[in-house]
């Protein structure tokens, strides 16, 4: 931990990262959603590259994406998971591919 209160993970220019940023503050959000979300800020997670030199946990930074756009905010994660889970497997969609490729193979 430094005297600032960040974590000393550091990540080094090119290393991959993952940025929140405030998009609308809690009273900017749309009047017609649920109370509960009209509480809390809409945050944006984003992963990229890191541009500058090296940077830690809780700075900001400007990272690049894979498809090329260049965003700032605050660095939260070094190398971050993928945290989607799209649940169990379904038995039918895990053959399906080699399927279909038959079936064409046929036509």
């Amino acid at each position: 931990m430094r005297e600032d209160g960040h974590e000393t993970k550091k990540a080094v220019k090119g290393d991959w990262v993952q940025i929140s940023k405030i998009i609308l503050k809690a009273g900017e959000r749309a009047p017609n959603i649920p109370t509960e979300t009209k509480k809390v800020p809409l945050i944006m997670k984003i992963k990229g590259f890191l541009a500058k030199e090296y940077a830690y946990l809780g700075e900001t930074v400007e990272i690049k994406t894979v498809t090329g756009r260049e965003l700032t905010g605050e660095m939260i994660a070094v190398n971050p998971i993928d945290e989607i889970n799209f649940g169990k497997p379904q038995p039918e969609l895990i053959t399906i591919g080699k399927e279909v490729k038959a079936l064409l193979a046929k036509e």
